[in-house]
């Protein structure tokens, strides 16, 4: 079922589910962030990689070279037209064996053509979240830091599952900063 905000509020202060975690919905001069009625709004960090053709190189999720991007960082990103940075979130996670979380992106940006991607917060997985922000439109487009970003909503399952990201050893667990794809082996 998803859960409701008091669910998420007692994962956070007694099981440390989010760190640093906001009790309550931050929205003065601000894109919101902090716990919602169904959800916790996610913030992004001052550190940004943006993606940038300067270099030619190819993307390669199995081979992936650190010269397809600059980095930045700063109070806010520019995101530059059809282009898309990656981020991280400010908050970091400690995801229960029994739940997952799923991303949404937030309206505000939504409705300028931005896309946040995230894939899920598996079982047992902990880290900084690794923000894909996508700019659709032709024009540049301004991210602010340390402001709402996107939206997580969580899932508990009625059964534990028989095999968490933990116990896989997946490659992206503990992850800190704008962790890049790993290389395969």
């Amino acid at each position: 079922m998803l859960k409701p905000d008091s669910w998420i509020r007692e994962r956070c202060l007694k099981g440390k589910m989010i760190s640093p975690f906001v009790e309550r919905l931050v929205a003065r001069n601000k894109i919101s962030y902090g716990l919602s009625s169904y959800g916790y709004d996610i913030r992004v960090a001052d550190e940004y990689k943006v993606f940038t053709d300067v270099h030619n190189c190819v993307v390669d999720p199995k081979n992936f070279s650190p010269r397809s991007f600059v980095d930045i960082k700063a109070p806010h990103c520019i995101v530059p037209a059809h282009s898309f940075a990656l981020s991280r979130s400010v908050e970091y996670f400690r995801i229960p064996r029994n739940v997952i979380g799923l991303c949404i992106g937030k309206s505000t940006y939504a409705r300028c053509g931005i896309v946040v991607n995230i894939t899920p917060l598996e079982p047992e997985w902990e880290g900084h979240l690794t923000l894909e922000i996508s700019n659709t439109t032709p024009l540049p487009a301004k991210i602010y830091s340390n402001e709402g970003i996107a939206q997580l909503v969580f899932l508990e399952a009625d059964r534990i599952c028989e095999t968490s990201y933990k116990d896989r050893k997946g490659k992206y667990q503990s992850q800190r900063g704008v962790t890049l794809p790993r290389t395969l082996k």
